[in-house]
């Protein structure tokens, strides 16, 4: 018995895809638990800290939001209203473009670059934690099959 039929309670799959579909909706799920128990210690959520990390590669230059939801790992969000947020606790900066008052540009603050290196002292121990099971051969050979599932988004 699989690990994915033990932690389920199935045993029967239509296919080895769909039982492969089950496993990554799993897998998934249990990652950004893990993610959210995580960033609470922060007081942010996972998709905040994908903003700040996104304008810290912008740094010292500024980010729109247009920018900020193409780069953001989930699609879903509403990034003005998470921009908001992470501006209300003095992580970001927001400032309409004086060309087009709807444009607005968007900067980490030195109050988010420090929470960031706060986090990744301790991020890379969740990472490590997580994926211990695989050797870097098998990371590799999960990253290769990862990439080849995309390729059909």
């Amino acid at each position: 018995m699989s690990n994915i039929e033990k932690l389920i309670s199935q045993r029967n799959f239509r296919s080895e895809y769909h039982k492969g579909m089950v496993g990554l909706i799993f897998v998934g799920n249990w990652i950004v638990s893990k993610h959210q128990q995580f960033f609470k210690r922060f007081d942010i959520t996972m998709q905040q800290y994908n903003i700040l990390r996104i304008l810290r590669g912008q740094h010292p230059g500024t980010a729109n939001i247009n920018l900020l939801k193409d780069r953001m790992l989930d699609k879903m969000s509403d990034v003005s209203r998470l921009v908001e947020r992470l501006r209300k606790a003095e992580l970001v900066d927001r400032k309409s473009c004086e060309s087009d008052r709807r444009a607005v540009a968007v900067a980490i603050t030195q109050k988010g670059l420090k929470l960031l290196d706060a986090i990744d002292e301790q991020f890379d121990e969740l990472q490590l934690d997580m994926t211990s099971t695989l050797s870097e051969k098998e990371a590799l050979q999960l990253n290769k099959l990862l990439d080849k599932l995309l390729g059909s988004y």
